[in-house]
């Protein structure tokens, strides 16, 4: 290409914040317009576009024909998708000559969807993907260009995974950017590496609520998956909300029966709580206005 690779740039938050930095570094590149998502306009970007002279759009349907006429002018070489919520179609995927390519914290064919980072650690994998791919008229389904994975240990929370994932997506989205740029881009179908793959829904108000008819290992998974910065597991002793923030496995407790929820004991840095299976030790909690139950813990009969 004998010319600056001329990118329309559709992204939100910190993940499209750090990818930009990379390309706007770039002299190669240049992002001609960014489209910012409709209802949550990301003031990063109004003023990465004051900073560096860049149009900054926004519009409640991408897909119209005002919008088209809207951007089509840019003549932008390629599209490219970080954070965005709205779904494209053709009419606008095809309109730049090298298409529409995406950024996902998913590996791909496997967590489309949403929450994906929450719904790994849920599901106990031993690693995430970040992966980018061309978009097509499916959700998340396009051919892929770049895929890398980390690993998952017990010490990871939504937190740390958060922290690779804004990096790793910034460092993978350049990468396939340039491949595009010196038409090295070499992709793989979806579906050579597994036919159906899946999709993960959104998570929704509500849904930190803390079963502790679980596995200690479940309950394990569950709380690190949504603690901050995601909405924090919830639970209740008596009427009072509890937020359970850290718990964990208490080695050389075997199997047995007892009553799920129920407080069984104060340790040094907290409680026990019996599961489905063993027992858990929550550590790290707030409780009706303080961060530690204390000796009234002693009085109250389950958590539930």
């Amino acid at each position: 290409m004998d010319h600056k690779l001329r990118i329309g740039y559709f992204a939100d938050g910190l993940w499209a914040h750090k990818a930009f930095d990379k390309m706007a570094r770039d002299d190669s590149l240049e992002i001609v317009f960014i489209c910012v998502r409709y209802h949550n306009q990301d003031t990063k970007f109004i003023e990465y576009g004051q900073r560096y002279g860049i149009p900054v759009v926004r519009h409640k349907n991408i897909n119209s024909q005002e919008f088209y006429d809207e951007v089509y002018p840019y003549r932008a070489d390629l599209f490219v998708s970080m954070s965005f919520d709205q779904i494209f179609q053709k009419n606008i995927m095809d309109m730049p000559p090298l298409k529409t390519i995406n950024c996902h914290a998913g590996k791909l064919p496997f967590y489309r969807g949403r929450n994906i980072l929450n719904w790994a650690l849920i599901n106990d994998e031993k690693e995430f993907g970040i992966t980018v791919h061309y978009m097509d008229e499916g959700i998340d389904t396009g051919d892929i260009i770049l895929q890398k994975t980390y690993p998952i240990s017990d010490n990871d929370t939504y937190q740390t995974l958060l922290q690779q994932a804004y990096s790793g997506c910034a460092d993978l989205l350049y990468q396939a950017v340039k491949l595009i740029q010196e038409g090295k881009a070499r992709t793989v179908r979806q579906a050579d590496i597994n036919p159906a793959g899946f999709y993960c829904g959104i998570r929704k108000e509500g849904d930190e609520r803390l079963d502790w008819n679980q596995t200690s290992r479940d309950i394990f998974n569950f709380v690190r998956a949504i603690t901050s910065p995601g909405p924090i597991a919830r639970s209740f002793i008596g009427d009072h909300e509890m937020k359970i923030k850290k718990v964990c496995m208490v080695e050389g407790v075997p199997d047995y029966k007892g009553i799920p929820g129920q407080v069984l004991g104060k340790t040094k840095k907290g409680f026990l709580v019996k599961t489905q299976d063993t027992v858990v030790e929550v550590v790290d909690y707030e409780y009706h206005g303080c961060v530690r139950v204390g000796d009234r813990f002693e009085n109250l009969g389950g958590i539930h």
